[in-house]
């Protein structure tokens, strides 16, 4: 019994050898491929080796090249750097020195202007105070020339009823005569008439007064008469041997009033007095 199992034991195996002498080829070709592989791999390594060694040292010298060239950099930056700090701290100083002295002029210019403004202020008070003084003095002038204004015009007022209204040389009732320089002033003032004052002296040529001519025929100072020749219209009417302060009449084509001439004084060859004029004039034809 021992003997059959043996042998099929040794059949069995010797049934397996061919297994196993595949399974042994199997190894072996997979231990010459591995071999073969590994040497490939080892080579392969190797070069990659060799490669990351020739990049690591150019790395390397790129690195210290560009590292230089950084270094060189950072050094040219930080002296450009120093170079602009300086600048600026000068500029700051020189900013700071402009900025002190521009401010000391700027103070001193309030300073000025600020005295300037004072002084102003000084001159406007006493200018308002000299003012109000003057306001002062016009209004005291105001209140003085209104008082003679008043007085004036009072004194006219008894001047106007002082005078008197008497009867012309042709017949006509004249209006107020004045017998002097106050007087005809108080008749201006009137305003019933225009008013024309004359000085005439004895000459054969007619003298004008407003817008009629006289001539001086005699001058009687110690009677207080005169003659005279009045050319108005182109026509000339003698008035003759006539009395101061008396109205000599006449017509000229303008008026419907006739004119007056009031002579007030009589001297040698000379005679002193007004012309009254209508206000009333028709336009010439």
């Amino acid at each position: 019994m021992n003997n059959i199992d043996a042998q099929q034991e040794f059949h069995h195996r010797k049934s397996q050898l061919p297994l196993i002498v595949a399974t042994i080829a199997v190894l072996a070709a997979g231990d010459v491929y591995f071999f073969s592989h590994t040497n490939k791999l080892e080579s392969r390594l190797s070069q990659l080796e060799t490669s990351i060694h020739s990049d690591l040292s150019s790395m390397q010298e790129n690195w210290q090249s560009s590292a230089g060239a950084t270094q060189k950099t950072l050094e040219a930056l930080q002296a450009q750097l120093a170079d602009e700090r300086g600048q600026a701290a000068r500029a700051a100083t020189q900013a700071n020195r402009s900025a002190s002295r521009h401010a000391d002029e700027l103070a001193k210019k309030i300073e000025t202007e600020q005295q300037q403004v004072a002084t102003a202020l000084s001159e406007v008070k006493e200018s308002a105070s000299t003012a109000n003084e003057k306001v002062a003095d016009v209004i005291n002038h105001v209140s003085t020339v209104d008082t003679q204004v008043s007085q004036a015009r009072s004194d006219i007022d008894k001047t106007i009823a002082d005078l008197k209204s008497v009867q012309g040389d042709m017949g006509v009732q004249s209006g107020l005569i004045a017998t002097n320089g106050k007087e005809l002033a108080a008749l201006r003032e009137l305003g019933e008439r225009n008013y024309v004052e004359f000085n005439v002296r004895k000459a054969n040529q007619p003298q004008r007064v407003g817008t009629i001519s006289v001539i001086l025929r005699k001058a009687d100072a110690k009677r207080n008469r005169y003659t005279v020749d009045v050319i108005a219209d182109d026509k000339k009417v003698e008035k003759k041997d006539r009395a101061i302060n008396e109205p000599v009449q006449f017509y000229v084509s303008r008026a419907h009033q006739p004119y007056e001439i009031v002579v007030n004084e009589v001297k040698k060859d000379q005679i002193v007095g007004y012309l009254a004029v209508p206000k009333v004039l028709t336009a010439a034809r």
